[in-house]
């Protein structure tokens, strides 16, 4: 077995589906027992590392929640900064802010203005990739923070939403890279 398929079997093993949460006929992607296995969250990591080292990002951004969770501990271990991207109204002093549409109305992320700047690469990281729009959202607001998108990585794509097309065409020449897909 190849380390690479060693990895996503670790990982794929460790994910437990909720079905109908939190609505009938979602199936959730609960990550929290991946998380939980110091074996499996250390595989991740190094896996979200290695995407770094890749990149040459000389930051990461994590979007709200579950990249933050994921995105620090690659940035530890890649000795670069880490950025959280909130829901508006959730981080103190000047922002910047990108909203962008969901299925039923809209929303909006936001970063401190001053954690991004023109000589920053950024590397976007986020647990599920589904329609996309969120890292969307992201690629956006990382650009008119003057700051280069260097890829994208999120821990597993939802290939039926269909967000890898969204994503793509927002990143560009950007690499996107999903360590799964389901």
């Amino acid at each position: 077995m190849t380390e690479t398929a060693a990895l996503k079997e670790l990982l794929l093993s460790r994910i437990r589906d909720v079905p109908d949460y939190p609505q009938p006929g979602v199936m959730f992607k609960d990550i929290t027992p991946l998380l939980a296995d110091p074996e499996a969250f250390e595989a991740l990591t190094e896996a979200l590392a290695q995407a770094v080292a890749r990149s040459g990002a000389t930051k990461i951004v994590g979007l709200e929640a579950r990249g933050f969770i994921l995105g620090a501990p690659a940035a530890v271990r890649s000795r670069i900064g880490f950025i959280p991207v909130r829901k508006a109204g959730k981080l103190p002093g000047a922002t910047l802010s990108q909203s962008y549409d969901l299925e039923y109305g809209s929303a909006e992320i936001e970063v401190h203005a001053e954690d991004l700047s023109s000589g920053d690469r950024v590397l976007i990281i986020d647990d599920v990739l589904a329609t996309g729009g969120t890292a969307e959202a992201a690629v956006r607001l990382v650009r008119s923070a003057g700051a280069e998108v260097a890829g994208a990585v999120v821990m597993m794509e939802l290939s039926v939403l269909g967000g890898r097309g969204r994503l793509e065409k927002a990143l560009g020449e950007a690499p996107l890279e999903a360590l799964l897909t389901v």
